[in-house]
């Protein structure tokens, strides 16, 4: 039995893994919220204060699971803040307190598709497709991998895995699939989405797997597009004679024309993790 820390387990997502875990593991979480989950040790406070982690042992943590973070409505400020040099204090308490594993939740909007302005370099987008954010929430995700990657630099034994989450529903909710039309804001979010029981799997495949020092970055969203249309249309609808400059060919095969606009090879090779619930 390993001891887990989980942040931001007010948040469905966080809540939900807490409860998963605590079959297998000792689950400590920290939110600003109390979290009330059977067999879990809650500890209400905010991660970015260096007086609410003291309230952890880190010699009881082997593996940091930090969801918690300000979403894309938050300021500038505060993303880079929070985001940033919150999870770089946080990551640090528990580094010095022993702690080598590190699963971290980045986003899908780490490449910056948040803005109607984002052209993707590719399509399906890899990995690590760099960031192109004019916004502020994708820059603040990939600034807090770039930290792990800082981090990693001097600790050679450090592992982490920045995970970037799909947009993610409710097991409950039944999607509604986009047809081609004008771009909006997060428009690749609106496409790519992941079931909360699917998103619990992958965390705790991160969580669990062997210890393999340095820093991966891995997509995890659906294996389809949540379209209607092909995934060709909606991109020529949304980004015009720029789709031109993009290469579709991916799709233009029999029985890909709804793949995701994110790879997903890698992280079924190294963790395993395929979804298992279908999108559409």
């Amino acid at each position: 039995m390993s001891g887990i820390l989980i942040t931001g387990t007010s948040g469905f997502i966080g809540r939900a893994l807490a409860e998963s875990m605590a079959k297998d593991h000792e689950v400590f979480c920290i939110s600003r919220q109390k979290t009330e989950v059977a067999g879990v040790t809650s500890i209400q406070g905010d991660f970015t204060s260096p007086d609410d982690l003291r309230k952890i042992d880190p010699n009881r943590i082997d593996v940091v699971v930090h969801l918690a973070a300000v979403t894309g409505g938050g300021t500038e400020e505060e993303l880079l803040r929070v985001n940033v040099m919150g999870t770089y204090q946080l990551v640090r308490y528990f580094i010095d307190g022993g702690c080598k594993k590190f699963v971290l939740a980045s986003s899908i909007a780490a490449v910056g598709m948040q803005s109607p302005l984002f052209r993707p370099l590719q399509l399906p987008m890899p990995d690590e497709h760099p960031c192109l954010d004019r916004v502020g929430y994708g820059f603040s995700k990939y600034m807090m991998e770039e930290t792990s990657r800082y981090l990693a630099r001097q600790n050679a034994d450090l592992d982490f895995i920045n995970i970037r989450l799909a947009s993610i529903a409710p097991d409950d909710r039944e999607l509604a699939p986009r047809k081609a039309g004008p771009v909006g804001q997060w428009s690749m979010g609106t496409i790519s989405y992941m079931y909360l029981s699917d998103t619990v799997r992958c965390l705790t495949l991160a969580a669990e797997a062997s210890h393999k020092p340095g820093v991966r970055i891995l997509n995890a969203v659906g294996t389809q597009a949540c379209v209607e249309d092909t995934v060709p249309e909606i991109i020529r609808g949304w980004y015009g004679a720029d789709a031109d400059r993009i290469d579709l060919s991916h799709y233009a095969r029999p029985g890909h024309e709804r793949d995701p606009v994110y790879k997903i090879s890698q992280i079924a090779e190294e963790l395993g993790f395929v979804p298992e619930r279908s999108i559409l």
